[in-house]
Formats: structure tokens, C-alpha cells, sequence
């Protein structure tokens, strides 16, 4: 087989959710947006309806219609995105829940969809999405007579416990919200770790879900091995590669993986990265291409059928780290290529 598998273990996601929502003494969604963070929506969302979650969030309404066609109309599925134009048919046939982020979208939707559940969603600092406090203050109390499912907002900084935005941004909400007679969601993984306060009436994990920081203590979900195609014998000051971009400085075991930044192996990986085989890491040379790795084996005792990138050895963030980037990114940029093994619930 030539293209990578990637071990998908649903029973890791559903410990990791039980995990957080006992860490709660509330209600615990999961937010399963970018096709479950690159592992597969629908399949991710049945596991954890299973485990006993009945909310779900998305971010924009098409990525409901895989969740919604999985699991039927039992589960509440809120769209972070809101009412867009557009939107309207699908919000309507699916019954999902808008998470409204402006004056312009409460109006369109209670316009077009009187009657049809929504969430609100606050701008407490970050600027991002949601209303902010001189906007929520003047249409606050025709919201709140139309009973919105829930009112929330989003924190920048959830990863940095001790970053002032977090105690800033609580208070802010606490201000345009206190007194409300709907249920109040502030946090995410990140908000979750850090403690109660934060946790109000509803919790939305997704990157700890599925093995990602800043939830350290996650169970890790996903490997990716990846197959050698051929390994080559490379004399001290030969090349490899594009551009030339690695030589030798000893006569090397070069083997040739199949795996490029076609399958989400970012470029910025490019001399950086390691792969594995069992305890032995083995050195990314050259450069990151679309469908190959050239990875340096020289130091094995045998020759490799395949090299792990993502396992034991290295997690998703460690494969970040490597690129400067985040665990997020390395799992939704997952490649369809794969040959994907999805194992538990």
C-alpha cells in the first residue's frame, strides 16, 4: 500500500470528553467543526452521542448536514457562524441553532425564521465574533423575550492561564449577563482547565477532545505511519531533493516516504521534522515535496517498511512545534489520501 494510514481510536475521543465534562459540574457539548477537526464529523459526533453528548457545535451550517444525516434529529447542533444569507433554507430543514453574532443577524433571523431556535453569542475582547456590550445593551431585551437556547461568548487566551485577558474577559461577560434567565457558555478545553468559574451552565471542548493542548493530560487519538517506497544509498556530498537543498556529509541510507504537504505534511516541516521506527528517530532531509519525504535512515539496523510521524514517540504538537505552528492546524490539514482505520464506538 502506498499511501499513509492514520489510526483514528474513537474510544480515546470519548475518554477524553468524559475527562472534561467530570472535571464540570455542568452540561458538556463538543464542538466537532473542520469535519471533527480532520478526523471525520459524523463518525466522531456518533461515538460521542453514544457516550451521552446531546450538543454539538459546528461552524458553519454546512458542516451540519453529514451530523445531522448520522444522527437524526435527536441532537442540538449550533453554528457558530450564525444566520448568514443563504443560510436560512438549511437552518430551517436541518433545525439548527444559529449562534447570532449582530443586530443584522438577530433581525434577519427573526424575520425569516420566527420561531426557530438561535443562540446569541457576545464580543467580550476579542474582537472576533459576537455582539459587543453597546449593541447587546439595546437589543438585549428583544432577544431575551424570543428565549434563546443560549447566550456565550469565546475566550482568546484560554491556553495561557495566567493571562489577564482570561479574569478581563469573565468579568465582561459576567456584566452582560448576569441576571439572564438562559443558560451562559464561556468555555472551551482551554476555559474548562481553568476552573469553575468559568464553566456556567454549558462547557464546548473540541481541540482537547481530540488530543490536542493545552488538555496535557489527553488521551492521544490518532497515529500516522507512513510507508517507505524505496531506500537509496547516498555518497558522502551527493544531494537530495529540490533545489539540492540537503547534502551529505557521510555516505547515508536515504529512504523515500510516501507523504508530501499534498497529504498536510506542512512545507515549513522541511529539514525540521523527524519520523520514527520504534525507539529511533530518524531525520526529515530536504525538502517537504507534494507526495514524498526523504528521511535519513542511515542509523537503522534495517531496513524500514514504514516510519511513523505521528505515535508514541510524537505527538500532534510535538509535529507542530517542529513547523511553528499549532496541534489544530496538523490535525485538520489531515490529507484524504490516507488509509484511514477508525477504531472503538
Amino acid at each position: 500500500m502506498s499511501t499513509g494510514r492514520l489510526i483514528i481510536d474513537l474510544d480515546a475521543v470519548v475518554a477524553n470528553w468524559r475527562a472534561l465534562d467530570g472535571m464540570t459540574n455542568c452540561k458538556t457539548a463538543a464542538v466537532v467543526k473542520a469535519d471533527g477537526y480532520g478526523l471525520g464529523a459524523a463518525t466522531v459526533a456518533k461515538a460521542l452521542f453514544k457516550a451521552g453528548v446531546r450538543q454539538f457545535f459546528v461552524a458553519v451550517v454546512e458542516e451540519a448536514v453529514a451530523i445531522r444525516q448520522e444522527l437524526g434529529p435527536r441532537p442540538e447542533i449550533s453554528v457558530f457562524s450564525g444566520h448568514m444569507a443563504g443560510d436560512t433554507e438549511l437552518i430551517r430543514t436541518l433545525g439548527l441553532t444559529p449562534m447570532l453574532n449582530s443586530v443584522e443577524q438577530l433581525t434577519h433571523h427573526l424575520e425569516t425564521l420566527p420561531g426557530h431556535p438561535f443562540g446569541i453569542q457576545l464580543d467580550t475582547g476579542m474582537n472576533r465574533l459576537g455582539l459587543e456590550m453597546q449593541e447587546w445593551a439595546a437589543v438585549a431585551e428583544l432577544a431575551l423575550a424570543q428565549r434563546p437556547h443560549l447566550v456565550m461568548s469565546h475566550l482568546a487566551c484560554a491556553d495561557e492561564p495566567d493571562h489577564p485577558m482570561n479574569p478581563y474577559q469573565l468579568d465582561q461577560f459576567r456584566k452582560m449577563t448576569d441576571g439572564i434567565q438562559v443558560p451562559r457558555s464561556l468555555a472551551a478545553t482551554g476555559g474548562i482547565l481553568l476552573g469553575p468559574e468559568y464553566h456556567f451552565d454549558l462547557t464546548r471542548p473540541g481541540i482537547g477532545l481530540y488530543g490536542g493542548l493545552p488538555f496535557a493530560q489527553a488521551t492521544p487519538v490518532i497515529e500516522l505511519d507512513l510507508p517507505v517506497v524505496q531506500v537509496r544509498d547516498v555518497a558522502e556530498g551527493e544531494v537530495v531533493g529540490y533545489s539540492n537543498a540537503w547534502q551529505a556529509e557521510r555516505p547515508s541510507r536515504i529512504a523515500t516516504v510516501s507523504g508530501g504537504y499534498a497529504d498536510g505534511i506542512m512545507r515549513a516541516l522541511s529539514d525540521r521534522a523527524v519520523l520514527f521506527h520504534g525507539d529511533t528517530a530518524c531525520p526529515l532531509v530536504g525538502r517537504v515535496s507534494m507526495d514524498l519525504l526523504t528521511i535519513d535512515v542511515t542509523d537503522l539496523s534495517e531496513t524500514p517498511k514504514k516510519l511513523s510521524l505521528i505515535g508514541p514517540k510524537q505527538s500532534v504538537d510535538d509535529l507542530a512545534r517542529n513547523a511553528n505552528t499549532i496541534g489544530y492546524e496538523v490535525l485538520t490539514q489531515l490529507g484524504a489520501r490516507y488509509n484511514r482505520k477508525t477504531y472503538g464506538k
